[in-house]
């Protein structure tokens, strides 16, 4: 994902990274209040607008035009496609499991960055097993669009997802650890790393709601 080595004068480490992930985090926050106040036909066309933008930055990296504006720009919307999902877990699981399954993401989530920050560890080993685990939880996805997962089947996804977005998040943050990036290349980066936390709470969402059916 990101270079392999930078000059000394053009790294920045994980202390500048934080704080913009702090804030796509908060703006984030913002999107989904906003997002109770969105019609509900504008909610598929911002997932068209924020799937765009995703794959729009993943061209435009290189080019290192991925700004702060277009980050947060990003974020807000992300948390306004959030809000009716978010809803829906309120409705299933109470307010309280949904504030639980967050708390347990920024434990899992910072446990995870923390340890790859501290320990140094290389994890880049981790890129091709994660690229094929994406690759099957899209399928998984798609098949699950046409076929209702079984309740193993169910457990099986949303397990996989869990591990994969903590392996991401310490396969990013070594990297970063590792080889720094670019004053420009901190918007990329921190887009990568929300990503990683949205995903990783979904899916802790997903185990919650499974959870309790079990119950």
């Amino acid at each position: 994902m990101y270079p392999n080595s930078y000059t000394g004068s053009s790294r920045v480490t994980m202390g500048h990274i934080f704080p913009a992930l702090f804030f796509s985090l908060l703006f984030a926050s913002v999107g989904l209040y906003i997002g109770e106040y969105v019609p509900t036909a504008l909610f598929l066309p911002l997932m068209v607008v924020e799937l765009i933008m995703i794959i729009a930055a993943t061209f435009i990296r290189r080019s290192k035009r991925v700004g702060y504006g277009f980050l947060y720009s990003f974020t807000i919307i992300s948390g306004i496609t959030l809000y009716p999902v978010i809803a829906n877990y309120v409705s299933v699981i109470g307010a309280s499991m949904v504030l639980q399954a967050f708390a347990v993401t920024v434990i899992a989530y910072g446990g995870a960055a923390l340890y790859a920050t501290i320990s140094k560890s290389d994890f880049s080993f981790l890129s091709g097993f994660l690229f094929i685990g994406i690759i099957a939880l899209l399928g998984m996805g798609i098949v699950n669009f046409f076929v209702p997962f079984s309740t193993t089947a169910a457990w099986i996804y949303t397990l996989l997802g869990i591990l994969i977005f903590i392996g991401y998040t310490l396969f990013d943050i070594s990297r970063i650890t590792h080889y720094g990036v670019t004053q420009e290349e901190i918007p990329f980066v921190v887009l990568s790393l929300f990503l990683n936390f949205v995903n990783l709470f979904l899916f802790i969402l997903r185990l919650f709601g499974l959870n309790l059916k079990r119950d």
